[in-house]
């Protein structure tokens, strides 16, 4: 028998004899797959054990080949076939050493207690911030002078004077000056100018609610208005320049230290206001 695999000397002394697959199956009741299993010395498809053996001889004998050499040629192919198999399964692929898993979970560890550390941090910041907010509307609240009661008695006692004595020449002068003395005792609505010389940040508060926190470049101008009154901040106070209705108001202070001024209807100068005599 000449040497080679296994596979070609079945298909080589096959095809010499001229004998199909279909014609070796007939004879030995061995089914085509097996056959072509043989001669491809796919050994998964085959079932193995003393099945391929018998296999190997009741081809032999078909073929008119020698059953021992050819079960040779068959032990010689499988078995390598098994000592590649089995060094594979020797040589597994090395798994990671431990310590780099355990790099692995400290690195996660410290991803994670970054962020619980960043997150408390921002929710830190975020209730001083509020309570500093809330303090600010409590102080300016507090600030607020107490509203003046019109003198409703003194009001009632002219009209009542008038209407007593319809004819007396008193009763319609007292009558048209307390009609002009009433819009003028009017609160007048609050119109705030704030300009700045130099960067600063100003802060203001219009009747408890903040109208104003920024960092205002220089040549900056705002206007506001409220009804009550008005208490500016800034850090620089030099340079900001404040005029309410129209009316220049003193600076905030000097130097670099911050400073708070509070405005409101009795900081504006009242016009000057004369009697005509009849």
């Amino acid at each position: 028998m000449v040497k080679g695999s296994f596979g070609e000397i079945l298909k080589r002394e096959r095809e010499m004899r001229e004998v199909t697959l279909n014609e070796v199956t007939v004879a030995t009741r061995i089914p085509p797959r097996f056959l072509e299993a043989f001669e491809r010395e796919e050994w998964e498809k085959l079932p193995g054990g003393v099945f391929n053996r018998g296999f190997v001889r009741a081809i032999a004998r078909y073929l008119g080949l020698d059953e021992e050499n050819l079960l040779s040629e068959y032990d010689l192919a499988y078995g390598e076939q098994k000592a590649s198999t089995a060094s594979l399964v020797e040589n597994p692929i090395p798994s990671a050493p431990k310590w780099i898993v355990a790099v692995a979970a400290l690195g996660i560890l410290a991803v994670i207690a970054g962020v619980i550390a960043g997150g408390v941090y921002g929710w830190r910041r975020y209730a001083a911030y509020r309570a500093a907010n809330r303090a600010a509307i409590v102080a300016v609240t507090a600030a607020q002078p107490a509203s003046t009661q019109p003198n409703v008695n003194g009001d009632a006692a002219a009209a009542s004077a008038s209407a007593a004595s319809p004819g007396a020449p008193g009763a319609l002068a007292s009558t048209a000056s307390a009609a002009s003395a009433s819009p003028a005792g009017a609160p007048r609505q609050l119109e705030l100018s704030v300009s700045t010389s130099d960067v600063t940040r100003v802060r203001v508060v219009a009747d408890g609610r903040v109208v104003l926190d920024a960092r205002l470049p220089a040549g900056e101008k705002r206007h506001l208005s409220a009804r009550n009154q008005f208490v500016v901040s800034a850090a620089h106070p030099s340079a900001v320049l404040l005029d309410l209705n129209g009316q220049a108001m003193p600076q905030l202070g000097s130097g670099g230290a911050s400073g708070t001024i509070v405005l409101s209807q009795k900081d504006l100068r009242q016009p000057p206001s004369g009697n005509s005599q009849p």
